[in-house]
């Protein structure tokens, strides 16, 4: 199977049945990101205990490919420290964004599937939405949105660096 099949096959399962999709009782955090250009919204509810996330669920309206970034992204932070989702969410944006070599250590696995992303520009947004509203989410912010003047992710980077 080619790379864009099993992009195209992972969308389509991730979007038809979402993981972690649906509302959590008292989260410890949460965030609603949004994407006015194309009307992707998301809320992101974790709880975070001893720097770790225990339980995280998303639910919006979005497109296939935001609906699978957030359903794949919840997967692979659940049960990660804060710090380990950080480095996911820089790791993923940077790939979205073609700024990161693939043939470099990285922690993303499975979600290299979304590589392809970086030749669809008008789609990059969607995809790492979900990614922007758990990094939100993680520092406390309600909101974010895709067209806001600053990336809030590479904003903490830059901090951290």
């Amino acid at each position: 199977m080619n790379t864009k099949s099993l992009y195209q096959e992972v969308i389509l399962d991730h979007n038809r049945k979402p993981r972690n999709y649906g509302t959590l009782e008292h989260p410890s955090h949460h965030a609603v990101g949004h994407n006015p250009l194309c009307g992707d919204r998301l809320d992101i509810a974790l709880n975070l205990e001893n720097e770790q996330i225990n339980n995280i669920a998303f639910q919006g309206e979005s497109c296939a490919i935001c609906k699978a970034s957030a359903s794949m992204m919840t997967a692979a932070v659940k049960g990660k420290t804060r710090s380990d989702a950080e480095t996911l969410i820089q790791e993923f944006r940077e790939m979205a964004m073609g700024e990161r070599d693939l043939n470099h250590p990285h922690h993303l696995g499975h979600l290299t599937v979304f590589s392809g992303i970086r030749d669809l520009p008008t789609r990059v947004k969607c995809a790492i939405l979900p990614w922007h509203t758990l990094h939100a989410a993680l520092n406390a912010l309600s909101s974010v949105s895709t067209e806001a003047d600053n990336d809030p992710v590479q904003t903490a980077a830059s901090r951290s660096a």
